[in-house]
């Protein structure tokens, strides 16, 4: 890193105003960030937050009583006039220097001696690497990267699992100033060929177990020029391990907050997986509210984050905001298995758990809970999909810990979340983060009244919005309605402006005229003692319309019968609104999931149309 990258980054300061007073942190070392956090009435109890490379600037009140308004960017009036921004709007005030990468804020934990990962496997087999060896060792790729030939700009798919070399990976090519394209070690040839020809990647990182899919998939991509690959010597590919082995002559390129740092691709309804433009100012607006106030990560905790390589959640909490934060990462390669985790939560003194609604279900439902001491455990989070009330309860009454909900996308960020210190509502999604103008909107773009349901969508000056689909020009046009960009999600706002999750666009299910949300009869189902998990879809009827359909998984030693089925539905009645209830009910042994453990309702409710012999 040069000392004018490092100089720029003292510079950044982001401050962030919620209801309640919130601790400061100013660390005005060398490539450090400032935080300054304010109550309402803008006090900090006397504290301030300066930077040592320009005057501390006055601080704008924010009042989030009043309607919020358009986030804005202005130019820096010193240090390059033009060049750096300041944004402010919904909340929240950021600084954005002209050079910056994401990169730099992992760097500079490595002079605290700290370990950044702690990694098991479900061999018993461990390792620790510390924040000074991430650092080396990212360097040492980074400098091999472009020795090799590619430059800054060029795009590299890596393909690695929970291992550290992954970071090392992803931390070594965003330094080199290349765009990652990250790829779960789950995708099939087909897969990795459509990413690595749809970005035009000059590049691979890839692990030895995955050889046979990538050399299939590399035979259709023609601009494919380098490869690496990990845990072994393959002919035909260069070892990942000896990758910028005694290069010391390369000097690392100065990477814009406006360049492109990740092209992470994630499904559409129609044709091929798009590819989601982040730059690395993404970060910036992500760790300010998504690290601090969501997962609460504080410089030195142990934070098990569970997503895995390849996904967009990865980047979000296993990579940056752990690291980012100097916080001890925990890495399990492993398969799910409840008890397990529970044992290693409990094992490693984990401070702050974010895992999958699955992973939390599955470990809810885990015999003789209380056995596992998770005294250490201050912050649980979960995201993907709403959690259910009976999950959140079991957490607090044997473990004293409040799982609280978020929301995002890989195009965005977390829109929407119970942050800390906020009233918990189970079953919500919490409220609109600072930085974010989320709202819900009808077909005409207008605003729903509360109560009402209506589409998520978030202002498109939002700082960690996405900055396109990759060459797609018309699907990034049709992700927009007017100056609102849309998730594809549904949900209601409450009077204290909680947001509640329906479901997708596509999931809703229109039944006599009544909208009925596919969560909150899986919600009031998984309340009874013979269900483990479920999932609600429209069926088509000719009368209603549509009906309630519930496919149904029962836990061990529960057999299925019509009986079971009619205390099923009158369960439902009694839990939530009659005419919730589902008509019919299908016994099945598992429910269709992607690759990141969301339950693909779509894939139901087609079986049902096709069933019936109806156009969805």
């Amino acid at each position: 890193m040069t000392d004018d990258a490092i100089s720029v980054m003292t510079q950044m300061c982001l401050v962030i105003k919620f209801p309640q007073e919130c601790e400061t942190r100013c660390e005005n070392n060398r490539g450090r960030v400032g935080f300054h956090m304010e109550t309402l009435a803008g006090q900090n109890n006397g504290r301030t937050c300066e930077t040592p490379s320009r005057p501390a600037r006055p601080r704008t009140k924010i009042d989030q009583t009043r309607p919020r308004k358009e986030g804005r960017t202005r130019s820096s009036a010193q240090n390059n006039p033009g060049t750096n921004r300041f944004w402010e709007g919904a909340g929240l005030q950021l600084f954005i220097p002209e050079y910056y990468n994401m990169a730099m804020d992992v760097d500079r934990h490595a002079e605290t001696g700290r370990v950044a990962i702690r990694w098991e496997n479900d061999r018993g087999e461990k390792r620790d690497v510390s924040y000074l060896e991430l650092k080396e060792e990212s360097d040492r790729v980074a400098r091999g990267l472009l020795a090799s030939g590619l430059q800054k700009g060029d795009r590299i798919m890596i393909l690695l699992p929970r291992i550290p070399e992954a970071y090392v990976a992803y931390l070594g090519a965003l330094k080199a100033g290349l765009a990652v394209l990250p790829g779960s070690e789950m995708l099939q040839p087909s897969d990795i060929s459509y990413r690595i020809r749809h970005a035009q990647a000059q590049a691979v990182i890839f692990d030895s177990s995955l050889r046979e899919r990538v050399e299939t998939a590399r035979e259709n991509c023609t601009r494919l020029r380098y490869g690496w690959v990990h845990g072994g010597n393959v002919e035909g590919w260069e070892s990942f391990s000896r990758l910028g082995a005694g290069v010391t002559d390369v000097e690392l390129p100065k990477t814009r907050s406006d360049d492109v740092a990740f092209i992470s691709y994630t499904s559409g309804t129609t044709g091929g997986p798009k590819g989601v433009i982040h730059h690395h100012s993404w970060a910036v607006a992500h760790q300010a509210v998504a690290a601090r106030q969501w997962l609460g990560v504080r410089p030195g905790d142990t934070v098990w984050a569970t997503a895995g390589p390849g996904w967009a959640k990865w980047v979000w909490s296993p990579f940056i905001s752990t690291l980012g934060s100097g916080a001890t990462g925990l890495v399990y390669q492993g398969r799910f298995d409840a008890s397990r985790y529970l044992s290693l939560i409990e094992e490693y003194q984990v401070n702050v758990l974010c895992c999958t609604p699955t992973e939390y279900r599955m470990m809810a439902k885990a015999d003789d809970l209380e056995r596992y001491r998770l005294s250490s455990l201050r912050s649980a989070v979960s995201a993907g999909e709403p959690l259910n009330r009976e999950v959140i309860e079991t957490f607090r009454r044997y473990f004293n810990i409040q799982v609280r909900d978020g929301y995002g996308q890989t195009e965005n960020t977390l829109l929407a979340a119970t942050l800390e210190g906020m009233e918990i509502k189970p079953g919500s999604m919490g409220k609109p983060t600072p930085g974010n103008r989320v709202t819900l909107i009808d077909e005409n773009g207008d605003p729903v009244p509360v109560g009402e349901v209506g589409d998520i969508a978030v202002h498109r000056d939002a700082p960690a919005l996405f900055k396109g689909y990759y060459q797609d020009p018309e699907r990034t046009d049709r992700a927009f309605r007017g100056e609102w960009y849309l998730t594809g999600d549904q949900a209601r706002q409450d009077e204290d402006g909680y947001l509640w999750f329906e479901g997708r666009s596509d999931d809703i299910i229109i039944s006599s005229g009544y909208t009925i949300g596919p969560f909150e009869v899986e919600d009031a189902l998984v309340k009874h003692p013979a269900v483990r998990e479920c999932a609600v879809v429209a069926s088509p009827d000719p009368v209603r319309g549509a009906i309630v359909k519930a496919f149904v998984v029962l836990k061990e030693g529960r057999d299925p019968s019509d009986e079971l089925v009619r205390q099923l539905q009158e369960h439902v009645k009694k839990v939530t609104a009659p005419y919730k209830y589902p008509r019919e009910i299908d016994f099945v042994t598992d429910l269709p999931k992607t690759t990141s453990g969301k339950i693909r309702r779509v894939e139901l409710r087609n079986r049902e149309y096709e069933r019936k012999r109806v156009q969805p």
